[in-house]
């Protein structure tokens, strides 16, 4: 049975820090939202501010705050904080925010504890201080190898940084991922595959490949609309997403989520918990959690957030109480992402309905127009499925 919608509410009629409900069952995972960057990318969209490091001691002070609003004490599986550009912090700071956070959590034996950062200032010290602290994958925002395109994306390391990076990375964490961008203005083919090769090259365990896309408000959506930078056209970037999913593969580090590719056993533990439509802490500006049902959003401007939790007010700036379709629905759109698809055992015991019954047009059609298959008791993407994955995810929605 599919329930009907419910209502929308206002952020004051939900106490999104209270204790779960199921208390054996209380989330696995912590999301830290870290916003500090040396310098605002074009295309970036996220909660950040870019040469405001004078306000990290007020942040941390905030953060703090925010933690002590939260009923209770946890453990958890999975750490992840993100940015912004986590390593941004000094080395004291750094050890301040893992101080907050584990007076908080504690991370599991065995557990998995991510940290973004970016090439540019690095050094073997901030690696060193990460990995005392417990960190054992480092994700690294590199986004190519190739000069010209580090340049278009106003990156601030030079491909000789990045590579000098990966190296001492891989030698300091368990596990270490890259980030890399295509589709970028100008960028070729050949560009791309290049930065393909010199990623095979490291011994990593983990890929992450993202189209780029001109979001609303960022200098290059502004750029694309005036006409000074152009978009790639559609089969090129067609062609570069087709390459990563071949040349990893073959690399032994294959597509496990749409923009994701591991070696097995190195997929991002974190990252798959929201692919589950699993609940999740989270902490921080525009940071988004996931307890008792509630998705709750904080507010994304950084002072803002600052200055309520200063004074110990509720910084948020959206709150949505799921209904048992929305649960449905987000639990198709999260779980086709993952290659492997969705459990269509598992899916009817957890929501008692049929997977295939929430959109049964919508799926019958992709079923034989070949963009879905059921295999092995998983409805999945096909591989043809993935390059419009978009469109076949918006139909169950």
């Amino acid at each position: 049975m599919i329930l009907d919608e419910s209502p929308k509410v206002k952020p004051s009629d939900v106490d999104v820090y209270a204790a779960p409900q199921h208390p054996g069952m209380p989330p696995r995972a912590l999301y830290v939202h870290v916003p500090f960057c040396l310098h605002r990318c074009g295309y970036c969209d996220f909660t950040l501010v870019a040469d405001q490091d004078d306000l990290v001691p007020a942040y941390l002070e905030a953060l703090g705050n925010e933690l002590d609003r939260l009923d209770g004490e946890y453990e958890v599986d999975t750490i992840f904080i993100g940015g912004g550009t986590p390593t941004h912090l000094s080395i004291e700071q750094l050890e301040r925010l893992a101080s907050l956070l584990f007076g908080r959590f504690t991370l599991t034996s065995g557990g998995e504890f991510s940290v973004e950062a970016n090439p540019d200032g690095l050094s073997n010290e901030v690696m060193k201080t990460l990995s005392d602290l417990g960190v054992n994958r480092l994700s690294l925002g590199v986004q190519s190898f190739d000069a010209d395109v580090l340049q278009t994306l106003e990156r601030q390391h030079t491909a000789a940084d990045a590579q000098d990076v990966v190296c001492r990375a891989v030698d300091a964490f368990e596990s270490v991922s890259l980030d890399l961008i295509f589709g970028v203005p100008g960028q070729t083919f050949d560009s791309w595959d290049a930065t393909l090769e010199a990623a095979r090259q490291f011994s990593i365990s983990h890929v992450s490949t993202y189209g780029l896309t001109f979001e609303k408000g960022t200098d290059f959506y502004q750029r694309l609309q005036r006409g000074h930078i152009h978009a790639i056209p559609d089969d090129l970037e067609r062609d570069m997403y087709a390459a990563a999913i071949s040349q990893f593969g073959s690399a032994g580090m294959p597509q496990y989520e749409i923009s994701n590719f591991a070696r097995r056993g190195s997929e991002c533990r974190h990252n798959m918990v929201y692919w589950q439509a699993q609940e999740y802490f989270a902490f921080g500006p525009g940071a988004a959690r996931y307890v008792n049902g509630v998705r709750s959003t904080n507010a994304r401007n950084v002072s803002r957030w600052i200055n309520c939790w200063l004074t110990g007010k509720v910084a948020l700036q959206e709150v949505e109480q799921l209904s048992g379709r929305e649960k449905i629905r987000e639990a198709i759109f999260l779980g086709l992402r993952l290659v492997d698809g969705i459990d269509i055992t598992n899916f009817r015991d957890r929501f008692g309905t049929d997977v295939v019954d929430v959109a049964r047009f919508s799926a019958q059609q992709h079923l034989a127009d070949g963009l879905l298959a059921i295999t092995e008791g998983h409805l999945r993407l096909t591989l043809e499925g993935r390059f419009l994955a978009d469109t076949v995810m918006a139909d169950f929605l």
